[in-house]
């Protein structure tokens, strides 16, 4: 599916079909997506943990749920548990880098080497960071980068995909999570009971009240021809609500089980 496609038809998906397994491959590819995604300094923050939710205790399974997200994760075949691992950088302190610098992605014309990293960017730059509040923030930032390609692969292979929060403390028992990994959200996978169009694209802020240009307070300009190029590649679809979503979420409610 080319891009823009996908990027239009991706929807938080809340109704998987619960019987219906996800291959191995598919899941696979998610995580590949992940792997290949850009870091900063090639820390590579993210990790994840597959759950097959069939496999989850019972009694943990209630006990992971939140109170807005708990039938997506009691309906999704597929939990992928996303962590920052804090620990990371310290561990590698800046290996990954002079890897980089092997292989021409970090040149010497930018004023990269191995003793560069050694001597200055490990202990000046990427230790300090570790050691300040704003560091997981940063880091966050990349996993979210992450995930969201993971996020966009799923689509691309007919998944439905939502990214919701669970409790920490019985995720951390169940999957063994090291202490020093910050639990960031779990990816819910499955396939979608509800239409494509999942009761049409989403409402959004206004684009001018979210980007600036130049400085705060002037208004990126939107473009009425760059949005029909967009509509044409399908990036943007009709928007919710759909005339006919109230019936098939009373339909799938029937279907599951669910009060409607």
């Amino acid at each position: 599916m080319e891009l823009s496609k996908v990027l239009g038809i991706r929807r938080s998906i809340r109704f998987f079909d619960p019987d219906r397994p996800v291959e191995r491959e598919k899941i696979q590819k998610i995580l590949e997506a992940m792997r290949i995604a850009s870091c900063a300094v090639n820390a590579h923050w993210l990790r994840a943990v597959v759950v097959n939710r069939a496999e989850i205790p019972p009694d943990t399974l209630e006990a992971l749920k939140t109170p807005v997200a708990g039938l997506v994760q009691e309906l999704a075949p597929i939990h992928i548990y996303c962590y920052l691992d804090t620990g990371i950088v310290n561990r590698i302190k800046g290996q990954r880098l002079k890897e980089l610098v092997d292989v021409g992605a970090l040149a010497p014309t930018h004023g990269w080497s191995h003793t560069f990293v050694d001597e200055f960017v490990y202990p000046q730059i990427l230790k300090p960071l570790t050691e300040s509040p704003g560091y997981a923030v940063a880091a966050a930032f990349d996993c979210g980068g992450a995930g969201t390609q993971g996020l966009l692969v799923a689509v691309d292979e007919g998944l439905g995909v939502c990214w919701t929060a669970f409790n920490p403390a019985p995720a951390k028992q169940l999957l063994e999570i090291p202490d020093d990994w910050i639990p960031l959200y779990v990816m819910n996978v499955g396939y979608s009971l509800e239409s494509p169009e999942a009761g049409g694209q989403r409402p959004r802020p206004p684009f001018e009240e979210l980007y600036f240009d130049g400085k705060v307070g002037r208004p990126f300009r939107r473009d009425p021809a760059v949005v029909k190029e967009l509509e044409a590649a399908g990036m943007f679809t009709a928007p919710a609500p759909l005339p006919n979503r109230k019936q098939e979420i009373r339909e799938l409610a029937r279907k599951l089980g669910l009060p409607e």
